[in-house]
């Protein structure tokens, strides 16, 4: 059976999830709201890794700032925003209602309209049939305990019966939750959800009993009205919230289009949508598993994550071993596990991709130009996978043979197999029962526990994330004057003094600062402050919204809100402007030499060198880094002026400069350009970014320029570090330095050694070549044609065991492959001095022979370990005697 079978044929309107996405826009269009771009799935904000709401992005306009937007201004905003959490991975696909990605849609107010309008165009939208169409007799909603004008709004305007309406207290229906009673303070406010009756194919229960349980597949939320109206100030005397109104009240909605998406097309669950039923589809194609049964857990499990993985990695997310990467690795690799699960032995998750595309690329046209990026991405990432899994595999057996007569594997070896190998509990559980083991599974839970709490701190989004105390404690602080671009050394005076982290530190705010903050991948400014009386050395700069931060150690007397101080920026700055520019002159290179589809994926310019990582397949050749190296080189002997200004974003992009992809970018922007071109392959190379970093005045101030290194970080990503000024020539002086000692030892000159090498490596081959004959024919002359081997029955099959000396590796293998044809064995093994190997004929192996199992054991008796193919594996080991004494009970 495929997904699309098993969904059901008698839609409120026959709308795709695409059409649905596109009339939510034009209504709110139709109320004068500004359609806005959702913003990629990197966070707009440090709270959270991924962007996980639809109003993370308005976070400033929501605290006050003017809804002033690239696309103009408008107190009135909508957008189509794709969000992803991570906190509940693990439910995703064993329940039909969790997904890692989901888009929401939003329509926002900024101080504008409030409750009744949001609650009439929310049930205008559901309710009409030029919209939805949903049938108003099958609404109920949910609204906070004591908000009476919501009841009278949904009554008296919409007419919407009393029982149809429940109210629930803080914990469902406020946000944050329970924020009057648990705070944090700040602004709050009640929320009404809106739930549709889907009828009784999806549920026998009430509207009374979900109000009691509130849990049911029958009602299905699939908006959510908040209306932050309050100023939560603390807790009065008597333990009563102190909840003062807002001076302006903001409107913060969201559409659930999944869930909308289920009710329209009448479909018991997402996977049984028009995006997820295809995928489904063609996993069952592939695997030639039904949809149905315990399965179907992978084939959704495969399609979410698909759909989730495709969709961040075009949002510039790079596949790595820290932050976001490992977070998005993880979910393609429990992908790739459930693909094994159902057959796949070979890549298979990257075919996906091209429908993932076709099906969302209305809302997300960026998926279509990166389409063949994300396919080399995700198919690279499974080649890795599977050949991870095949050494988890040998390291399972491994430590299944060392627990002798234990009958149990422990749960943090499970967990450890999951996480360092990405074998799924149910796989372990399944391998683990052949050898007549169980498993922890109360230990392994608990360990998965523990290491999710990381993945949940990133993931959650509420309240403290919004105003967390770092922001709470500088939120009523004016924007501090950054004047560091034209001044090293200004006056300012100290508006805030903070404890630190550190103890000894203190955390400084200055009306006025030359010392620029963290940011854009420039590291934050290092330096002095100066007061009377005292001075300190400032350790690290950076900020939150508009007040910077800094971090400094205080060495004399004490520092005091009020104070005046100086603060002088430290000689680094003029090291780090050198990498900052280098790195501008690096990111044109790279695009004029390997093309347009370059991309920057992250960076770091930091005093002592620079790091660019950028999208790009294949590593670059010696001929591609000289071109690069070359043209960096050309800028800074011609000695261009670079010259900053601030200009309309618009104006920006249709001069040329480069924008950063997932960076929000106001209005107005700083653009960055060297005011001059350089020549590659006959075209004018030019280079002009938006940037709010430090640079050089001229080209020629960055001195010399060389590339260290070229390396792969991640699926599609690579990444450059490099050298300029003063770090590039103490690199070349000691690279230099180094060669000439080489060459000494070898007793030859810098200009010989290549030559001098090659000799050496070529009697190195001669010599291992002969050695290699010397150990085959060593063996050959142990073996005797096969009759010096120990032949016996033992558990069904007819066994050769042989034990050589002075032979290993290939040889020793070799000898197997030889013993194998020559005994008519079903099984044979050698061991030698510190090698032993299993294999097994095609026949044995049918009948139930495993190499891999039996090497295992016979390795722990020998003081070893090992493990591989039901045909052929091998081990290293201590003691030949005591592995081939095993074979006995091995085989028993």
């Amino acid at each position: 059976m495929t997904a699309s079978e098993s969904s059901s044929a008698s839609p409120v309107q026959r709308l795709t999830t695409a059409d649905i996405r596109r009339k939510f826009l034009e209504f709110f269009h139709s109320k004068e709201h500004l359609i806005l771009p959702g913003h990629p799935v990197v966070a707009p904000d440090p709270t959270t890794m991924f962007t996980v709401a639809g109003m993370q992005q308005f976070k400033p306009q929501f605290m006050g700032a003017p809804a002033v937007f690239s696309e103009g201004a408008s107190k009135r905003v909508t957008t189509a925003q794709k969000c992803v959490r991570m906190d509940d991975i693990e439910n995703v696909g064993r329940t039909r209602r969790h997904l890692s990605l989901f888009e929401m849609m939003g329509n926002f107010s900024f101080g504008d309209y409030f409750k009744r309008d949001a609650i009439a165009w929310a049930w205008e939208f559901l309710t009409s049939p030029e919209w939805m169409g949903f049938d108003p007799e099958r609404m109920y909603v949910t609204i906070y305990v004591d908000d009476d004008e919501a009841f009278r709004y949904w009554t008296e305007d919409h007419g919407l019966p009393k029982d149809h309406i429940h109210r629930f207290g803080a914990d469902e229906n406020f946000w944050p939750a329970d924020a009057p009673l648990k705070g944090p303070n700040g602004p709050c406010g009640p929320c009404s959800e809106i739930y549709y009756d889907r009828g009784p194919k999806y549920g026998d229960d009430s509207w009374a009993d979900y109000a009691k349980t509130r849990e049911s597949a029958r009602f299905l939320e699939v908006w959510n009205l908040v209306f932050p109206e309050f100023d939560r100030q603390g807790l009065d005397e008597s333990g009563q919230p102190i909840l003062a109104p807002l001076p302006f009240k903001n409107i913060d909605t969201g559409m659930g289009l999944e869930r909308v998406a289920s009710v329209v097309q009448d479909v018991p669950d997402f996977y049984t949508n028009d995006v997820f039923a295809p995928l489904i589809d063609k996993i069952v194609e592939l695997s030639g598993r039904p949809y149905e049964g315990e399965s179907s857990v992978s084939h959704r499990v495969i399609a979410e994550h698909a759909r989730s993985v495709s969709m961040v990695i075009a949002d510039g997310v790079a596949l790595s071993n820290t932050g976001r990467g490992y977070v998005v690795r993880k979910v393609l690799r429990r992908a790739s596990r459930h693909a094994y699960l159902l057959g796949l032995n070979e890549p298979s998750i990257y075919r996906l991709v091209p429908l993932v595309v076709e099906k969302m690329k209305d809302g997300y046209p960026e998926l279509v130009a990166e389409q063949e990026r994300v396919q080399a991405a995700i198919r690279a990432e499974e080649e890795r996978f599977l050949r991870t899994l095949e050494g988890g595999i040998q390291r399972l057996n491994g430590l299944l043979e060392e627990l002798g007569s234990e009958k149990v594997l422990s749960g943090e070896d499970a967990f450890t197999l999951y996480d360092t190998y990405g074998f799924p509990l149910d796989l372990t559980q399944e391998i683990a029962a052949e050898h007549g083991v169980d498993v922890d599974v109360t230990g392994y839970e608990l360990a998965l526990e523990r290491a999710q709490e990381t993945a949940r701190a990133g993931s959650k989004f509420g309240k403290s994330e919004l105003f967390d105390a770092g922001a709470e404690a500088v939120q009523n602080l004016p924007q501090t004057e950054f004047v560091g671009y034209d001044q090293l050394d200004a006056e300012g005076e100290v508006l805030a003094v903070l404890d630190s982290e550190v103890e000894g530190h203190k955390t400084v705010v200055l009306s006025r600062t030359p010392f620029y903050a963290e940011g854009g991948g420039e590291v934050g400014d290092t330096g002095r402050l100066e007061w009377a009386g005292g001075e300190g050395r400032v350790l690290d700069t950076r900020k939150i919204g508009g007040v910077f931060l800094h971090e400094v150690e205080v060495l004399r007397g004490e520092l005091s809100q009020g104070a005046g101080v100086r603060g002088v920026v430290g000689a680094e700055r003029a090291a780090i402007q050198r990498h900052h520019t280098a790195t501008h002159l690096l990111h044109a290179a790279l695009r004029a030499v390997l093309g347009s589809g370059v991309r920057q994926a992250g960076s770091l310019v930091a005093p002592d060198r620079l790091r660019f990582d950028f999208t790009h397949t294949a590593a670059l050749s010696a001929e591609e880094l000289a071109a690069v190296e070359t043209l960096v080189s050309r800028w800074v002997s011609a000695n261009f002026p670079v010259i900053w200004q601030e200009m309309p974003i618009e104006e920006a992009k249709a001069a040329g400069a480069t924008a950063l992809f997932g960076e929000k970018y106001g209005d107005t922007v700083r653009v960055v350009r060297v005011e001059g071109d350089v020549d590659y392959g006959g075209a004018a190379v030019s280079s002009m970014e938006l940037c709010g970093g430090a640079h050089v005045r001229r080209t020629g101030d960055i001195g010399a320029f060389v590339l260290l290194s070229d390396e792969n970080v991640a699926a599609g990503v690579r990444r450059i570090e490099a050298l300029a000024g003063e770090a590039a020539t103490a690199w070349v002086r000691e690279r230099l330095g180094r060669l000439n000692r080489t060459a000494s030892l070898l007793n030859t000159s810098a200009e010989g050694l290549e030559d001098r090498i090659a000799g050496l490596q070529h009697q190195l081959k001669a010599s291992e070549k002969e050695m290699a004959q010397v150990r085959a024919q060593l063996a050959e002359a142990q073996m005797g044609g096969g009759n010096s081997a120990d032949t016996r029955e033992l558990g069904g099959f007819k066994v050769a065991s042989l034990k050589l000396s002075g032979v290993e590796g290939n040889e020793l293998r070799g000898a197997a492959d030889r013993l194998l044809e020559q005994s008519g064995a079903d099984l044979v093994v050698i061991a030698s001095d510190k090698g032993l190997v299993v294999k097994a004929t095609k026949d044995a192996v049918a009948k139930g022979a495993h190499a891999g199992q039996l090497v295992g054991k016979l390795a722990a008796a020998g003081g070893g370990r090992g493990g591989g193919r039901p045909d052929m594996a091998q081990a290293g080991i201590t003691d030949a005697a005591g592995a081939l004494g095993a074979l006995d009970t091995a085989l028993s």
